[in-house]
């Protein structure tokens, strides 16, 4: 039996079963479209909050109060002893350091006139705008006045200068952020949004004040920028070095950029398997009516099929005929699947030109193969079936 005769003989069997053959097709069509699209998101999502995290910079190093395995990344709880403005103000004597920023983060109302708001409040030092990659839009960023001797200053976030003064020029006003008046020297460029919080919703005053407002003994979090000379882990391990010698022992955790991106990375590679898990049902499914398609056109060509064997047809030849029709419809699926995708894809960046979904061709060519393995999964048992039949029993079907 040639391979032309062979593929023409399982073509005709699929178009003499044109809407059973559509409807076997739309069921790995529908597993397919779900795993592709499921995945397709998840991946899509993986690199928009990679790419966002990296837009603060890769050769950045932060340092928490508190061991990792007292969870001490939250800078909430009490150490031995808390990172101090000292401490900033130490690392920045270390080789290859090109920037270090003290961080304490809270809330508080922020009033200008008779327009007031709640805000978040980010005590900072001078090296913000380079080592976050921020850019001041108007005047100038803090300045720096020492440790302990900073001045009444603020620079205020796109949102909030928009907010309290309605369009108005802020620079060289007064406002009242916690009790106490500051002056507004310069406003922050637009950064939009990060994990649903507003990077513009936000104001900026000197670390020193904002650990009088915030009545706290220590620094939240320290950033460390360092020159592109070194590695993020040889910088970590001086960072270790000199903080355990001013403390006398590591009651600090230091988290490299890769560290944070390889931790972000983790969890998004497993919620993407995941949702493609919840997908592969759907196409189990489609797989499972594969299966009973094929056993119901056995029981219809059995005497075909005695016909055949007594023609001269070797079993391994029939039991192809079987796999080649369970596989074509799969792969018909897989098709109408991937067009699915490719159409639900494009009407959705029509409706949402921002939403993170990133079609990747490996996952096209892996689904494809995909529903095509799945038929021929599903294929074999009524391949093998058909393939042991008895001749004489078979022709006597007819």
């Amino acid at each position: 039996m040639r391979g032309a005769d062979t593929l023409a003989w399982v073509l005709r069997a699929l178009l003499a079963s044109r809407a059973r053959t559509l409807l076997t097709a739309t069921g790995i069509a529908v597993g397919i479209c779900a795993v592709t699209l499921l995945t397709s998101i998840g991946q899509g999502i993986r690199l928009y909050l990679l790419d966002s995290f990296s837009q603060f910079g890769t050769r950045i190093v932060s340092v928490t109060p508190g061991r990792s395995e007292t969870m001490g990344a939250s800078g909430l709880l009490a150490t031995v002893r808390p990172l101090s403005l000292e401490d900033a103000g130490s690392l920045r004597t270390l080789p290859h350091v090109e920037a270090v920023v003290p961080v304490i983060a809270g809330t508080s109302k922020i009033e200008a006139g008779r327009f007031q708001r709640d805000t978040d409040v980010y005590a900072v030092g001078p090296d913000l705008p380079f080592a976050w990659r921020f850019r001041v839009a108007q005047g100038r960023f803090l300045p720096d006045d020492g440790l302990h001797s900073s001045r009444y200053f603020v620079v205020l976030g796109a949102r909030v200068r928009q907010e309290l003064f309605q369009g108005r020029s802020a620079l060289g006003a007064f406002v009242r952020i916690g009790g106490s008046r500051f002056q507004v020297i310069g406003v922050m460029e637009s950064k939009g949004q990060l994990l649903g919080f507003d990077l513009d919703d936000a104001i900026y005053i000197p670390a020193d004040l904002g650990q009088a407002m915030f009545n706290r003994d220590g620094l939240m979090e320290v950033d460390v920028v360092f020159r592109a000379s070194t590695t993020s882990a040889a910088i970590g391990e001086r960072i270790r070095a000199h903080l355990r010698e001013r403390h006398g022992e590591e009651d600090f955790t230091i988290f490299t950029q890769e560290d944070m991106l390889a931790s972000l990375d983790k969890i998004l590679s497993m919620l993407r398997f995941a949702i493609g898990a919840i997908g592969g049902i759907a196409l189990l499914v489609g797989g499972v009516g594969v299966l009973t398609i094929m056993n119901a056109a056995l029981g219809e060509r059995i005497a075909e099929i005695g016909l055949l064997r007594a023609l001269g047809a070797l079993r391994r030849q029939i039991m192809l005929l079987f796999l080649g029709e369970a596989v074509l419809i799969a792969a018909l699926g897989g098709t109408l699947g991937l067009l699915a995708v490719l159409a639900l894809v494009l009407l959705a960046r029509a409706a949402v030109p921002g939403l993170p979904i990133a079609v990747e061709p490996v996952y096209v060519a892996l689904s494809l193969a995909l529903s095509c393995g799945i038929g021929l999964v599903a294929g074999i048992v009524p391949a093998l079936r058909a393939a042991n039949l008895d001749p004489i029993e078979a022709l006597r079907d007819e």
